[in-house]
């Protein structure tokens, strides 16, 4: 009888003591991160059915099908990137060859019969069920990762990374991007390359090396430019951010209309589901790479404003898990994640407002989409793992 109450009285403690770990980590968790990536998912959900309901309703088709689908894709992202917040982030180091090289096949799945063209971009795997599975948003996470396992061991002596971790990184950021821009995918090389660029110089990487990277790759813009490898309509979207005039029925119609949706909205916009421009299907792809037109026509200056506020939220503090991580493995995983969510903020928004040209990449935690939502609560747990693990002794 003693041996036994002892057995459960020690069982009782451990399990007491599990929960109390448990919930000490849930009150550690970054909630302003949480939450700010919550209510962006919540106005997403919103401004999704917004933007599809009156186009599915003509067709015949359910209008809830596609924001059901989207709210069911954000459960479940949050699902798995809580998960990923709760592992050791410092295992990856382990893990990273692995993902990018799963990264690196589905990319190559893509150029193969399995791959399929949606909106002129071959980024697409069928997966069935009305689920696409685009491999280059998981990409992202991979690159990530790599690039962090590289940089983050400098050899001994050597501050930051040196000559052969530079052109190891750079080589390895390279098979990926080339096989993105064969789809081609111009927005997503775009992404990697200020990723790449922004935790090279978080790694303490010479500025000799930066300046001749950003050199390097102005250089190559221009001869891919001079030498016509872009596709026409990629050409086209360059030609409508210069002078959105001059095609106002073709190339430069999405910029046109975008500027006229966002505008309409005035500072307090025309109530959410009332948007004219949103209802008549002027913006084509409003539910993805669009989405802040709905948001600036029916939610106004003032709905626009709080979706940059919100994004910004989530910048600040991934930048302050960066500063704070336990090691430089952590501090440019939560980089490169901060570096992919602002560009691609930054190049959403801006191509809506007519100052970045047009490229498909979605708003973070806002636009409709499995992978990337998928993508976006993978990275937002990554950036929960290193500050749960700030103290090298967590």
């Amino acid at each position: 009888m003693i041996g036994d109450t002892g057995v459960g009285t020690l069982d009782g403690y451990r399990e007491r003591g599990l929960w109390k770990r448990r919930l000490a980590a849930l009150r550690r968790l970054d909630w302003v991160l949480v939450l700010s990536a919550l209510v962006l998912s919540v106005l997403g959900s919103l401004l999704v059915r917004a933007a599809t309901y009156p186009l599915l309703a003509e067709r015949g088709e359910d209008p809830e099908s596609m924001v059901q689908r989207h709210v069911l894709n954000v459960v479940l992202a949050f699902a798995i990137g809580a998960l990923v917040s709760v592992m050791d982030y410092r295992l990856l180091r382990a893990y990273a060859p692995i993902l990018y090289g799963l990264a690196c096949v589905g990319l190559i799945a893509v150029l193969t019969p399995l791959g399929e063209t949606i909106n002129g971009s071959h980024s697409w795997i069928v997966v069935g069920g009305g689920f696409q599975l685009q491999p280059s948003e998981f990409a992202k996470v991979g690159l990530v990762v790599l690039l962090a396992m590289i940089l983050g061991e400098p050899r001994d002596g050597e501050v930051g990374p040196g000559t052969r971790d530079m052109l190891l990184a750079l080589l390895l950021v390279g098979a990926p991007a080339v096989l993105i821009m064969l789809q081609p995918d111009l927005g997503t090389t775009l992404v990697f390359i200020f990723v790449v660029l922004g935790m090279l110089a978080v790694s303490g990487a010479r500025k000799r090396w930066l300046a001749g990277l950003v050199g390097s790759g102005l250089l190559l813009g221009f001869a891919v430019w001079f030498f016509g490898l872009l596709k026409p309509y990629q050409i086209a979207r360059f030609t409508a951010f210069i002078d959105p005039s001059a095609d106002p029925r073709g190339a430069g119609y999405n910029a046109q209309q975008a500027r006229i949706a966002v505008g309409s909205g005035g500072v307090t916009g025309k109530g959410l589901f009332n948007g004219e421009q949103t209802g008549g299907h002027f913006v084509p792809e409003q539910q993805t790479d669009f989405i802040f037109t709905v948001a600036g026509e029916e939610l106004g200056f003032i709905g626009g404003a709080a979706i940059v506020l919100l994004l910004g939220l989530v910048m600040w503090r991934g930048l302050r898990i960066a500063t704070q991580a336990a090691d430089l493995f952590g501090t440019l995983v939560a980089s490169g994640i901060v570096c992919w969510l602002a560009f691609q903020s930054f190049e959403n928004i801006g191509m809506t407002l007519g100052i970045m040209p047009i490229t498909g990449l979605p708003l973070p935690f806002v636009s409709y989409g499995g992978s990337a939502t998928f993508a976006n609560m993978i990275a937002l747990g990554l950036l929960q793992a290193v500050h749960l693990r700030r103290r090298p002794y967590d």
